[in-house]
């Protein structure tokens, strides 16, 4: 809740700690250089924060989804973009799930030392988008190998990881009975792949995200990163979905707690007539409203990283926690540039950057019609809409 104390409250000082030897000033140089934020990304590894998921057996701090979200949402809450970071926290689920104990033994113990980024994963298609099940890249095992062709796009943080979660159809679409099943996920190894069958072209977007589109041209991938069992690897990503969504919500969180505070603060700053603009009912009401809202999505977040943590059914409340709390944020955000008015719009107040940053949730890592969709058939029992 709201500048209240709970039971995370040591984690969410020593993020804040940390977060404050990057403040504003770091994101927004970032931010107009379209550089990545090593320095930042290597201190939150270093500090062991982006190994909150993983088991201690395995070298991590085995603290659970509901921990992990809270160090999303102090970063952003900090002014900082836990975009940068987040695919570290989610990725290595496919692999500590689904991957063998040689692969979880070689990988995991890295991961969590911080030695080895695991920042990617190539889903999304150019052409089929969300209907993954139809997705084109191929993997076709010849030999103890996999070579892979095919195209990918929207895929971040490649440039800046050592390893990739790579999905592709290994029997074609034609030939099973379900069209969710024969497609298999892989481990890439990106030093080895980046010039020997993979291409990564840069794609210049909205907010500073290193985001791109992948070429795999004849690509080989040894077997053994093969990841679970051929042909099931559209449900081992399934699998790992509902924690993508709530420490997705839980930035959203932190992005609605920033703009708040900083509406509030420039609201009981600015004077305008002789007063506060914060007196005026018509600057304060929109930021309370806000407020309230943000406030009903985090409560949804703990609700799904909840039921995550006890291993119970937690898809609904994982959607509605990411549309709630985009949605809240979003909301926040314009409230925010509004309050500010012209100043919103100048760089040096950061409005614009989180506005930018914020926005993105609305359509990424699922939009807010395929969350609609999901309720509606899983929850209230309406027919399949697709």
């Amino acid at each position: 809740m709201y500048n209240q104390t709970d039971e995370f409250q040591d984690i969410r000082d020593a993020v804040r700690q940390l977060c404050s030897h990057y403040p504003d000033e770091y994101f927004r140089k970032k931010g107009e250089e379209r550089a990545y934020p090593e320095e930042f990304v290597d201190a939150l590894m270093e500090a062991g924060w982006l190994s909150a998921m993983i088991p201690e057996e395995y070298g991590g701090t085995g603290l659970g989804l509901t921990a992990a979200s809270v160090i999303m949402e102090e970063i952003n809450r900090s002014g900082g973009d836990a975009s940068a970071v987040h695919g570290q926290m989610y990725n290595m689920g496919t692999l500590l799930r689904s991957g063998s104990k040689e692969q979880k033994d070689k990988y995991l113990p890295a991961i969590a030392a911080g030695k080895l980024r695991i920042q990617s994963m190539a889903v999304t298609e150019p052409t089929t988008g969300t209907d993954t099940t139809k997705l084109k890249t191929t993997a076709v095992k010849k030999g103890d190998r996999y070579v892979v062709n095919g195209q990918k796009v929207w895929i971040s943080r490649v440039q800046h990881s050592d390893l990739m979660i790579l999905l592709a159809r290994t029997t074609p679409l034609a030939e099973v009975k379900k069209k969710s099943e024969g497609m298999s996920i892989f481990i890439v190894d990106l030093h080895e792949a980046i010039g020997n069958g993979l291409t990564v072209r840069p794609i210049p977007n909205l907010v500073n995200q290193e985001t791109n589109e992948l070429f795999f041209e004849n690509l080989e991938i040894p077997e053994e990163n093969l990841i679970g069992e051929e042909g099931r690897g559209f449900k081992y990503i399934l699998e790992g979905l509902n924690a993508e969504r709530t420490l997705i919500a839980a930035e959203c969180i932190g992005d609605g707690y920033w703009f708040i505070d900083r509406a509030t603060k420039y609201a009981n700053e600015r004077v305008v007539f002789d007063r506060p603009i914060g007196k005026n009912q018509g600057v304060q009401f929109p930021i309370a409203d806000a407020f309230i809202e943000v406030e009903a999505a985090n409560l949804m977040r703990f609700e799904a990283a909840r039921r995550f943590d006890a291993h119970e059914n937690c898809g609904a409340q994982a959607n509605m926690a990411k549309y709630l709390a985009a949605k809240a944020s979003w909301e926040a955000a314009n409230v925010c540039l509004q309050t500010h008015g012209g100043f919103g719009f100048a760089n040096e107040y950061d409005v614009e950057r989180k506005f930018r940053e914020t926005r993105l949730y609305q359509v990424a890592p699922i939009s807010t019609n395929l969350i609609y969709s999901y309720i509606a058939e899983h929850v209230l029992g309406l027919p399949r809409s697709f």
